[in-house]
């Protein structure tokens, strides 16, 4: 075929195709493409790098961020000062909408740069054929139909269908979420053959760790499974939290009926009292400054923020502040397997001898466990076939273990690093037994002949021993003997392919090991000479074990009413055998790729709500699955280390990245990144995400009676035609000044007891409901009524009018701050010395504004800024007294709620 297009390359299973085929297909010789024919396909497929989209500038970007409503109410109380003339005031709220925008530009500036890192994956020079003759070219000049070497050490640089390899194995890890690399081979797998099973193939970004390969490109640039990532996480939406949708609702009625009251008392001031417009006009401000809570916006950043902080402290780091309370709303946690659900270290839990079969204790790449059987330990000092087993593991290996900086590092293959530990927790020492029997020979492991042979020196004898490890099926085709306690005796092999198909359905990797002797003076392996006679020793099995504090998690996760479902693209058996372990899924039903592809778009869903446990699946899969999760009205996190999981990490309501072995794809495109890669981190992160909303919503009941307060006394004065109790400045002294410092004292409240307990909350649910608007109201008219009755008590007695508001603000202050005890939990009392002493933050909140009211009151410059005069002592204690009816009459109410079960699913305590 002399031309090749683009049609043609999408089309094509290449992985399903013979590689003579795919050589001709591509219209490619044994020589490679010619100069000319690379400059052709070059003009018509363009470079091999990944298409940059299309992005808002940062001009549009940064104005998107005044587009909020909470925005907007701090801009209407910026007007509305400047209107008043107090441009200091003014000047404050615009500082606090400008740093608030500056914040949310930086960061979505930080998720746009998840494109530029899958960008920057690519490789940057590559060694290609072409006319005959090896050369190296940059990675972005490689078309298809490119021959295309490789080598330990490479990067692919584009996808390539391998016409030739020699021990080639690849890290797809980034792609496929694979815990360990994959052997190539060139034979053809079926056409509906998973991604992550595509042996015959190599994929752009990936990393080749051992051997040598060569291939035939058939997808560059956007034309690549990475360009297809690249994509999907471009077009891919981020959601909006559930918070914001409720704060905007919410914004949305308050600034409604502000606009309803502040015209009603305009329209009763002017046509039913018959004030001046001026007056009255004035008089409506006084009243929206009164009613709109400029404290809000701030608080719930500080909130927010301090939760940002204390979910560090845990192993959290949230990237995107609304994310720490989306944390607390999730229904469904879909998590990866490798090295987040589990520890990412090969592990030996395993081993099977003809004579008997042994547990493996202790986990990870630390020699700290045991060999067990019957729950007792193996003795292992004398020759036995277990411990010839386990010296067989540590001597065909090429792999090294080190302890460096007080951690087990690995040298080589996970698997035979995970036989040294095995070795050492049999008491081996394994420097010295290596060295004692010392290495002559090696036939390497090739994934064609799927066994490694080593042949080795015997001490103190003047025999000669060979070992053999590889895959079962291939190392029982080798042997005819099986060792016994008393000798070797004929090996059954149907029995040991049983056993083997029995550890494998458990999820175990299974290695064989075999061994014969060899005469004193033989130096060499050939390979026909292991090829039978040997004696079969036994079956290792090898797991990646669940962390065990992961299992606890996932058990938490249930009690707080989170479903967790293991998205991998590990195998179904081992995604399997890991669920039932950690209580996700029942250990029998798991759905692969292939097996979801083959769904249509009804039974997909019923898969997503029905299945806990998917293996071998691709992006398009977990992308796929997060959006029928979210359509079933779930809130969902996801996690993910890889580029493979970007899509699905920028989709979900909450994606989190890891942060030990996570690409800096997969951490740009999250909300969070966990320190430790640690699922245990994210129950403590749901565990602070609802503490965060909890606290959010005790600072809002608080903030809203203040203003709600005032609010009706400014009303109630008009309706009366009374004086003013209260003006704008005074207003505006309580709302940004003590309401805040007050309100701030709550997002510092510990996790109530039951914050785990509970389901989540439904993301349906507003952030108000009744209970809480009869508690704001409540709250109002007390206040309202402690504020309006001291001022008119305080006329009555004739004094100025600026020393009857003085005794009326510090009412209202003091009134806020008796509410404050009380607002620390919703319905629990309060009434006790536990309770009213117990929060260190509202006790010094509450000394805060008392020195702000002595200020406010006594200093001579606030006196004439505000309108105020010095009170007496006989002042102060009639205005506490009254105050002071807003701790007993709320818990009056919270009495009476709690015995008629109102407000139950909020109890605190």
């Amino acid at each position: 075929m002399a031309t090749l297009s683009h049609e043609q390359l999408r089309q094509t299973r290449w992985h399903s195709l013979d590689a003579r085929e795919a050589l001709s297909r591509t219209g490619t010789s044994d020589e490679g493409l010619t100069e000319d024919q690379a400059r052709q396909r070059l003009e018509t497929f363009g470079p091999n790098r990944l298409r940059a989209i299309q992005q808002r500038g940062p001009l549009m970007r940064f104005l998107m961020q005044f587009h909020n409503i909470l925005i907007y109410i701090l801009l209407a109380a910026a007007v509305v000062t400047a209107l008043l003339q107090h441009w200091i005031d003014a000047g404050v709220i615009l500082a606090v909408v400008i740093i608030n925008a500056l914040i949310g530009f930086i960061q979505e500036g930080k998720a746009e740069r998840a494109l530029e890192a899958i960008r920057g994956m690519l490789s940057t020079d590559a060694t290609v054929i072409r006319q005959g003759n090896r050369e190296t070219v940059p990675a972005e000049q490689i078309v298809p139909g490119d021959l295309v070497v490789l080598r330990s050490g490479d990067k692919v640089p584009a996808d390539l269908r391998l016409l030739d390899t020699r021990e080639l194995r690849v890290d797809e890890a980034m792609l496929t979420g694979e815990s360990v690399p994959v052997d190539k081979t060139v034979e053809a797998v079926a056409e509906t053959t998973d991604l992550g099973d595509r042996v015959c193939m190599a994929f752009s970004g990936t990393l080749v760790t051992t051997g040598q390969g060569t291939g035939i490109t058939i997808g560059t640039g956007d034309q690549t499974e990475i360009g297809e990532i690249n994509r999907m996480v471009s077009q891919t939406e981020t959601l909006t939290t559930p918070l914001i949708r409720q704060i905007t609702g919410f914004g949305r009625l308050l600034t409604i009926i502000i606009v309803i009251f502040a015209g009603l008392t305009f329209a009763v001031g002017y046509f039913v009292q018959g004030a001046a417009l001026t007056e009255m006009f004035m008089a409506a401000v006084a009243l929206a400054v009164a009613a709109i809570p400029e404290g809000l916006p701030a608080i719930m950043s500080i909130v927010l923020a301090i939760g940002v902080r204390r979910m560090a402290g845990r192993n959290a780091i949230i990237r995107r502040l609304p994310a720490v309370d989306t944390l607390g709303a999730l229904t469904v946690i879909c998590s990866d397997k490798t090295g987040t659900l589990t520890r990412n270290e090969m592990t030996v839990t395993r081993l099977v001898t003809a004579g008997q079969a042994c547990e493996v204790t202790g986990v990870g790449y630390a020699p700290d466990g045991e060999i067990r059987r019957d729950e007792k330990p193996v003795d292992l000092t004398g020759q036995s076939p277990t411990r010839e087993l386990i010296l067989g593991g540590l001597l065909c290996n090429d792999s090294d273990l080190r302890l460096r900086d007080d951690q087990w590092q690995v040298d080589g293959d996970p698997m035979e690093s995970a036989l040294i530990t095995l070795a050492l927790k049999a008491g081996f020492e394994a420097d010295r037994q290596r060295k004692q029997w010392r290495t002559i020979d090696t036939i390497p492991f090739e994934s064609k002949n799927r066994f490694m042979a080593t042949l080795h020196e015997v001490p103190d004898r003047k025999e000669r021993v060979v070992f053999v490890k590889g895959a079962p099926e291939k190392i029982l085709e080798m042997c005819e003997n099986h060792r016994q306690e008393h000798g070797d005796e004929p090996l059954d092999k149907d029995a040991w392919r049983s056993r083997a198909e029995d550890m494998a359905s458990q999820g175990q990797r299974l290695l064989a090991v075999a061994t014969r002797t060899a005469p004193a003076d033989q130096d060499r392996l050939e390979f026909q000479s292991v090829q039978q006679g040997l004696t079969f020793l036994g079956l290792l099995g090898l797991i990646d074990p669940p962390r065990e504090e992961a299992i606890r998690a996932v058990q938490a996760c249930h009690d707080a009413g989170i479903r967790v479902v293991m998205i991998t693209g590990d195998h179904a058996a081992t995604a399997r055998a890991i669920g039932l372990q950690l209580r996700i899924g029942d250990g029998e039903h798991a759905l692969t790729g292939s097996e979801l592809d083959g769904m249509d778009d009804e039974a997909f869903t019923r898969a997503a709500r029905d299945i806990d446990v998917f293996a071998r699946v691709s992006p398009e899969h977990k992308l796929r699955l997060v959006q029928a999760i979210q359509a079933q009205s779930h809130v969902v996190a996801m996690t993910g280390d890889g580029v493979n999981d970007a899509p699905a990490l920028k989709r979900a309501d909450v994606g989190i990245a890891m942060g030990i072995k996570g690409t800096e794809v997969s951490k740009e495109a999250a909300e969070m990144v966990l320190t430790d890669d640690n699922f245990a981190s994210i129950v403590h992160a749901v565990e602070e995400g609802r503490t965060v909303y909890d606290n959010l919503r005790k600072a809002i009941l608080f903030l809203l009676p203040t203003n709600g307060g005032e609010g009706l006394t400014i009303f109630l004065a008009i309706v009366l035609g009374r004086t003013l109790p209260l003006t704008p400045v005074q207003v505006l002294w309580v709302n940004m000044i003590t309401a805040v410092t007050l309100g701030l004292a709550l997002a510092f409240e510990p996790p109530e007891s039951n914050v785990m307990k509970r389901p989540p909350r439904s993301t349906q649910a507003r952030l108000l409901d009744a209970y809480a608007l009869w508690r704001i109201s409540f709250v109002s008219a007390i206040l309202c009524a402690v504020t309006f009755g001291t001022f008119i008590w305080m006329r009555n007695q004739g004094v100025s009018l600026e020393l009857a508001r003085t005794v009326a603000v510090n009412a209202l202050v003091v009134g806020e701050a008796f509410y404050l005890l009380s607002a620390r939990f919703i319905l629990a009392p309060v009434l006790t010395p536990k309770a009213l002493l117990g929060s260190r933050p509202v006790l010094i909140a509450i000394g805060l504004v008392i020195v702000f009211q002595m200020i406010f009151t006594y200093v001579p410059v606030m006196q004439r800024l505000f309108g105020t005069e010095a009170i007496g002592p006989l002042h102060w204690l009639v205005l506490t007294i009254s105050a002071s009816s807003a701790l007993l009459l709320v818990e009056l109410e919270k009495w009476i709620a709690r015995r008629r079960g109102i407000g139950a699913a909020q109890n605190d305590e």
